[in-house]
């Protein structure tokens, strides 16, 4: 039977991996305008996802880990559709236009649209003053493009937002999956199993200038690579079936601010008071839904 205060320490135990999470993909975005400023948006969103599958086969070759059961290999599409191609494929696309810290803004919207995909797919049932938090953040995000925009949405916001969705159905996904087959062997497989159909696209976006691509480019390709596909889920999944997929991900409305701070110091964007204004208050935010009651399958 498990007890109140075990389930407060996996609560804390989560709480504290999501964490550590959020910090390893506030990189992601400043990371990954690094890269395609020399590279192919499509291999940089693509080719990433190869290079994880590579290593994520040797882990699991490694490991003997036991090849899934039927009953999940919907969900690991799901992921794989979600987090090994949609978001790294739209968020590549939209670095090549807009700045890390616009788009560290518009991914404020993630924890909210996790909890619904939580919801759908998890059974989890958060509160209704759980919502009423994450639509203050949500809107204010919306707010955020609407006034850096001049009023009106562009390409580069749709592809964020659709980067959003695809993010959260994989993330809900495998926070699902992690219970059972624990949150490193679900991105394992989910790369493995896209693999096939992505290395047509990455090589004909091969780089053709070869040596000519910058250190820097290739450094940043690295990263997103290792990290934002591969180790930073290892940690994020195991966070979610820990603490719960709508809790865990409030977590993410911290994410913008560690963006700011890295697209700052590391590609000198300015960071103007609009930004920070609008930052402080997801911050805000994310402090409020973290308290509001989520109702939680009972197996957990």
């Amino acid at each position: 039977m498990t007890t109140t205060k075990s389930v407060m320490s996996a609560d804390g135990r989560g709480l504290l991996y999501g964490l550590l999470g959020v910090m390893a993909f506030s990189l992601t975005l400043p990371a990954t305008r690094v890269a395609v400023a020399d590279l192919n948006p499509v291999f940089v969103g693509l080719g990433r996802s190869i290079a994880a599958a590579g290593i994520a086969l040797l882990i699991l070759l490694f490991a003997r880990a036991r090849f899934p059961a039927r009953e999940h290999w919907r969900g690991l599409v799901l992921v794989a559709a979600g987090v090994v191609v949609g978001f790294p494929l739209l968020t590549a696309w939209a670095m090549e236009r807009v700045p890390a810290t616009h788009g560290a803004i518009l991914l404020g919207v993630l924890p909210l649209a996790t909890a619904a995909a939580g919801a759908l797919r998890a059974n989890e049932r958060p509160s209704l003053a759980f919502w009423m938090a994450g639509l203050v953040g949500s809107t204010l995000v919306v707010a955020f493009a609407l006034i850096t925009g001049a009023g009106k949405a562009t390409l580069a916001d749709l592809a964020l937002l659709g980067a959003v969705v695809a993010a959260a159905v994989g993330y809900a996904e495998g926070g699902r999956l992690a219970r059972t087959l624990g949150g490193w062997q679900v991105i394992c497989w989910a790369l493995v199993l896209a693999a096939p159909f992505l290395i047509i696209p990455v090589v004909l976006s091969l780089p053709h200038q070869g040596g000519s691509v910058p250190v820097s480019a290739w450094l940043a390709f690295t990263y997103v690579a290792l990290v934002s596909q591969l180790l930073g889920f290892f940690i994020w999944y195991h966070a979610l079936a820990l603490g719960g997929i709508a809790r865990v991900s409030q977590l993410q409305l911290l994410q913008p601010f560690f963006t700011l701070l890295a697209a700052g110091f590391l590609l000198s964007e300015p960071v103007t008071p609009v930004t920070v204004v609008f930052a402080l208050a997801v911050v805000v935010a994310v402090a409020v839904g973290r308290k509001m009651p989520v109702q939680r399958p009972i197996s957990q």
